[in-house]
């Protein structure tokens, strides 16, 4: 049996904030777009820059509630880590033309500090950590329940 992947790892900036819907079986869903860009120098020494923008979708699945930590965490300009695998579909619109969507099926987000011109410029101040795996916690307060003790302000840290 052959094997094939399709995985895409991107890290960029949000161009607005994320549309949130419900469907009409319940399902929520958060669809964003995130921008990356890139820099070189031509032969000639004259700078250019590139920004691609990338659409994603991002549903609460199986014990995931993805869709609901980007609802309630992310905004436009945040720097966030995306995972997922890219799809690509077709749809007719209301003029009966055909239309093509290329777009990122979201498995796992980071939220990452430092927004567009954020604190500490690039990789400045990193929020708290949000992904595919604690979104569960996510949904009940900070997820320290399960760790009593780690709100004890009593330890013997030197800082």
């Amino acid at each position: 049996m052959s094997r094939s992947l399709n995985k895409v790892t991107l890290i960029g900036n949000l161009g607005a904030d994320p549309e949130i819907r419900t469907t009409s079986n319940g399902s929520k869903v958060a669809q964003f777009s995130i921008a990356t860009g890139r820099q070189w120098t031509t032969p000639s020494g004259e700078k250019q820059e590139k920004t691609e923008w990338h659409k994603c979708v991002a549903w609460n699945g199986k014990g995931s509630g993805l869709a609901d930590v980007i609802e309630r965490y992310v905004k436009k300009g945040d720097k966030i880590f995306v995972e997922g695998r890219i799809e690509y579909r077709q749809y007719e619109d209301k003029d009966k033309q055909t239309k093509y969507v290329t777009e990122i099926n979201v498995r796992e987000i980071l939220l990452l500090g430092g927004g567009k011109g954020g604190e500490g410029g690039e990789g400045g101040g990193v929020r708290p950590a949000r992904t595919a795996t604690s979104a569960k916690a996510a949904g009940s307060g900070d997820g320290f329940e399960e760790f009593p003790a780690a709100m004890d302000g009593d330890d013997d840290l030197p800082f």
